[in-house]
């Protein structure tokens, strides 16, 4: 299945999910920025609210797209430790990316939240979406934080994604949906005929798009 672009993909993905509408303990969780329009899509339908949950990839140095690991909001970091050992990256040069990506996402936060408080997760059933799963580092260091927060549920769902990395995720939280896991997987820009860069400006109108709304 090739989505048109990420709002389609959110649609597609909406019905998968329905059995969480209207609930008053359950939140969608977006990763940006490419996660924001597809959550968007997904909590308007089910009626839920609508945040975001700030992960930033960790790059192999000089290879920037190749994950080897992850940070999220809270100082969590996952590394993928079969790439880093392939590879020998020594911890030092780790931690040096973590720093850097570290002070992004607190630029991000900052940005997309201005002075409101991250969401209460405690006793939550929470949605954590992203627009495809390809190694899951992302979205793994993005469970590990949430999971400190003790909430009742963690859902991840995905329009699309690699089959194994999603069985693998299963096995860390409550559920997983995803829409579509074409073989071979490779990347997940593949699976959308636009896969175009989300933007700062895009992911704050959106969010205020559905905060305007449920005060209807």
């Amino acid at each position: 299945m090739k989505f048109r672009n990420r709002e389609e993909a959110g649609q597609i993905l909406t019905p998968l999910l329905t059995r969480y509408a209207g609930g008053s303990d359950v939140i969608v969780l977006a990763l940006p920025r490419g996660g924001v329009p597809v959550g968007f899509e997904v909590a308007r339908s089910l009626g839920v609210p609508l945040d975001v949950y700030l992960v930033r990839k960790l790059g192999v140095p000089g290879q920037e797209e190749l994950a080897m690991g992850a940070i999220a909001t809270g100082g969590v970091v996952v590394i993928n430790d079969a790439v880093t050992d392939s590879l020998g990256i020594p911890r030092s040069e780790i931690d040096r990316v973590a720093a850097e990506e570290g002070a992004e996402l607190t630029r991000r936060e900052r940005l997309y939240r201005g002075s409101s408080s991250a969401p209460e997760l405690r006793d939550q059933t929470v949605i954590l979406i992203d627009d495809g799963l390809a190694t899951g580092a992302t979205m793994r260091a993005a469970v590990q934080s949430v999971k400190v927060q003790r909430p009742q549920r963690i859902v991840v769902a995905v329009p699309t994604g690699a089959a194994e990395t999603c069985a693998r995720i299963a096995q860390e939280v409550d559920e997983v949906v995803c829409a579509s896991t074409p073989e071979p997987f490779y990347a997940v820009g593949l699976w959308y005929e636009d896969f175009s860069q989300t933007t700062d400006a895009e992911v704050r109108e959106l969010l205020a798009r559905i905060a305007n709304e449920g005060r209807r």
